[in-house]
Formats: C-alpha cells, sequence, structure tokens
C-alpha cells in the first residue's frame, strides 16, 4: 500500500508588505490607497496599480469600519501608548498597521504618546480608562527593548486585555509582538551565501541594542550552520547611521582579502556602504554586494536599488491588535501570555549577484 500523499502546508495569507513590494510602492501608499484615505495626493494610475495586484494577489480588502448605527457617539476603542514617533519612520508604520486593523475589526485606534514621561503614562493611561467603549490597551515603544510595565499599566491587565509592541516584560504579565530580529539577520546571510560569497561583512549597529545582537546572532548562525569560519575582523560596530557605513566600508575593502559581500544591520548604513564603494571604484553588485535591512523607502531609489530584509512594523501592528481583541473575545480581559514574533521577508533588488571569483 503506498504512502498517504502529504497535503501541502495552507498558503500564507498575503499582507501588505506583498502588496507594496509587487506593486513597486511603499507600505504607506498601500495603506493610503486601500483604505481610501481621502486627503492623499496619488495619481489615479497608481491607486489603480495598487488595487489590481491587491486582487491579483488575494489580498483581503479592508472592511468598512465600525457600525456607529448601533452606538454613533461611543464606538469601540483600542488605547495605543507609544513612547515616541517623531525620531524613526518604524512607529508610525506600526501605527499604521494597528490602525488599519482596528479599522478592520470594527474600533477605533486612540493613540497617545508619552515621551517615556512616567507622569505622562499615568495622564495618557488615565484619560484612555475613561473613554466609553475601551476594549484593550496597547503599549508601544521606538526600539525593541525589554520594558518595566507602570503601575497603572499594570493594574489594567486585571479587567482588559493588554497587549506589548516591540517590547516585551520580564514578568511575562501581558503579550509581546516583537520582530523576528535573529531569523531576518540569518535570511540575509544565509542568501549571500546561496548567491556563492564565503567573506561576508558585517556592519553592525549599536551593540547594546536588542536589535543588532539578535541581527548579529542570526548572521553567525547563518555562517555555523554553512560551516563558513567567523573572521571578527569583517564584524564591525556602527551607529544606524549612513557614515558609520561609510567608515567601516573604506577598511573593510583596505584590508587584505576583502570580503565580496556587505551585509548591513540597517538600510542606513547599507546607503553609507554604497557611496564608500562607488568612492572606491568598485561597482555593486559586479564588484562586491550589499545587503541592507528595514525596506526603508531610500532603498528603492539607490543605484542600484538596494536588496533588504523588510522590519515588519505594519504586520506587528496588525498581529497586536489581532492578539487583543482574541483575548477580549476569549472572555474574562486577558489575553493569553505569549511571545509572538513576526518575520520580515527578504526584498531582492539589484544590489546582490554572485562573486566574480
Amino acid at each position: 500500500m503506498s504512502p498517504a500523499k502529504k497535503s501541502p502546508p495552507p498558503a500564507r495569507r498575503p499582507t501588505m508588505t506583498d502588496v507594496a513590494q509587487a506593486a513597486g510602492v511603499s507600505q504607506s501608499t498601500v495603506s493610503m490607497v486601500l483604505n481610501r484615505v481621502s486627503g492623499a495626493r496619488l495619481a489615479a494610475e497608481t491607486r489603480a496599480r495598487v488595487l489590481d495586484t491587491a486582487v491579483q494577489l488575494g489580498y483581503q480588502l479592508p472592511r468598512r469600519g465600525p457600525d456607529t448605527t448601533a452606538d454613533a457617539h461611543h464606538p469601540p476603542v483600542i488605547g495605543y501608548l507609544v513612547d515616541e514617533i517623531s525620531t524613526s519612520p518604524h512607529p508610525v508604520v506600526s501605527i499604521d498597521g494597528a490602525r488599519d486593523a482596528a479599522w478592520q475589526q470594527g474600533c477605533v485606534l486612540h493613540i497617545a504618546v508619552t515621551r517615556n514621561n512616567p507622569e505622562q503614562e499615568a495622564a495618557a493611561l488615565a484619560a484612555l480608562r475613561s473613554l466609553p467603549g475601551l476594549v484593550g490597551l496597547i503599549y508601544s515603544t521606538i526600539f525593541t527593548r525589554e520594558v518595566q510595565l507602570p503601575l497603572t499599566l499594570t493594574s489594567s491587565l486585571q479587567d482588559l486585555p493588554v497587549v506589548l509592541l516591540n517590547c516585551h516584560d520580564p514578568a511575562h504579565s501581558a503579550p509581546a509582538v516583537v520582530p523576528a530580529e535573529l531569523a531576518g539577520g540569518h535570511a540575509a546571510t544565509e542568501h549571500l551565501i546561496a548567491q556563492g560569497h564565503r567573506r561576508i561583512a558585517f556592519i553592525n549597529g549599536e551593540p547594546w541594542m536588542e536589535a543588532a545582537k539578535d541581527r548579529l546572532k542570526g548572521y553567525r548562525r547563518a555562517l555555523a550552520t554553512a560551516d563558513l569560519p567567523l573572521d571578527p575582523a569583517l564584524v564591525c560596530d556602527g551607529d544606524w547611521m549612513s557614515g558609520s557605513g561609510f567608515r567601516h566600508t573604506l577598511r573593510l575593502m583596505q584590508r587584505p582579502g576583502p570580503p565580496t559581500a556587505l551585509f548591513c544591520a540597517n538600510d542606513l548604513m547599507a546607503v553609507g556602504a554604497l557611496e564608500a564603494l562607488k568612492q572606491l571604484g568598485l561597482r555593486v553588485p559586479e564588484d562586491v554586494s550589499v545587503m541592507g535591512y528595514d525596506d526603508q523607502e531610500i532603498a528603492r531609489h539607490t543605484h542600484p536599488p538596494l536588496s533588504t530584509v523588510v522590519l515588519p512594523n505594519y504586520e506587528m501592528g496588525q498581529a497586536a491588535v489581532e492578539l487583543l481583541l482574541q483575548g477580549r473575545r476569549a472572555g474574562g480581559g486577558r489575553s493569553p501570555r505569549a511571545l509572538t514574533k513576526v518575520d520580515g521577508p527578504l526584498v531582492l533588488r539589484g544590489s546582490v549577484a554572485p562573486p566574480k571569483h
């Protein structure tokens, strides 16, 4: 008797990131088109391309928002606290994901920016708790880190679901949604190895940050999996800015046995690397391949366009809302205790190719 055939794994549900990649636009543009933002100055051709791409990929188009006929003045509200939004593009994208997911589930997102000030946090929480129709709280940070939850938020856990976004609590008092940074670092390095590169340099961000630690772990794990030795001379600590990518690239390429590929822990440092290689008279990707991380808007406009890894801020915001509402539906006001890691896909553009030798 022949063994039964295994059924194929279920297809992954397409995300807004997939639509953005296929349509050649940013996630923000996709969000504005699919959510029919009236004030967005977008060309009719861009709107049509995004909509056509979404339909072709089978993306679930957003529903209408809250049914306010039951209570026009008090639709369900999800409170969203974030420490900072003005110094980085990433938290704004997470807010977009959370807002869109909340709207699709018939809820309104109410956002408070606290600047990591305990008094502002307490005041914001008190204001959110006073809102009619509050169904839960999301507590978010600008960069991934461990947090000590404020007492006012801890007390909210007794009767409202709370989800941590881009942060985690050592006491595991609330479920958390964070990016799968180790997996992203591994995937980027693994792709360079698959192209035939054996001397791959890694220009990291500030080493005290969780993102830098985990992306380095992913790089090291991919090398170990491929039985490639780790050369400490090819690992540099930068500061996430283009200048450090520029300086480290000049040094790496002028040493004996230079790398054939550079993996930069964010796109800004990769931009600096591209400029340094140009100054040295080296071509990308013919002479040296360059891989970034984050998939910022600038990655589409470098020469050549930058291969990178998506930092899935939008999907993380969506996941936080979905997890929060799951906890609410489960009853008792408590979400399941869990750590959800959201993967970011590789985006392959023109900056990576097999080495010449």
